[in-house]
């Protein structure tokens, strides 16, 4: 994704502060919140960030377990890519660095006019999506596992 990003951020078809915009971050900063609305994607150009969602436990304990570490060189927000979406989670830095805010609708626009960069943007992202899902496919079949044994259920299947 760096080689593509890089390619389409340097055109000056797709200028910084029109287009998109750098923005620092430092640790414990909330980049973006589940539940508001956004229309960015964003790439890490540096640091760490983790994603996190909110487990309601017996109605009145909340947890926020951590979905995801992501680092340099990294997406996130890519649901808010082609409309204006509820951001689905919320990504904190664990660590200073930099991400750049990337304008969903102007980089499909960008995409209208330049369908190679957009083939080659979409073909990552979508690599990148199925190697999320099938870590999420993992992790939910060990929980179930888990679940299973806590309980004592294993034993009656």
């Amino acid at each position: 994704m760096n080689d593509i990003l890089r390619q389409i951020l340097d055109d000056p078809a797709f200028q910084e502060s029109a287009a998109w915009r750098r923005r620092d971050f430092y640790e414990k900063d909330v980049i973006v919140r589940a539940g508001d609305e956004g229309a960015t994607l964003y790439y890490i150009e540096a640091g760490r960030l983790r994603v996190t969602g909110q487990v309601e436990l017996n109605g009145d304990k909340r947890v926020q377990p951590g979905f995801l570490d992501l680092q340099s060189g990294d997406v996130f927000g890519e649901m808010c890519l082609n409309a204006t979406h509820q951001r689905t989670a919320t990504v904190t830095a664990i660590a200073d660095g930099c991400v750049l805010e990337i304008d969903g609708a102007r980089l499909n626009a960008y995409f209208d006019t330049h369908p190679l960069q957009g083939y080659r943007f979409y073909k990552k992202l979508f690599e990148i999506l199925m190697s999320r899902m099938k870590s999420a496919n993992s992790r939910i079949e060990n929980l179930l596992a888990w679940g299973l044994k806590a309980h004592g259920i294993e034993r009656h299947l």
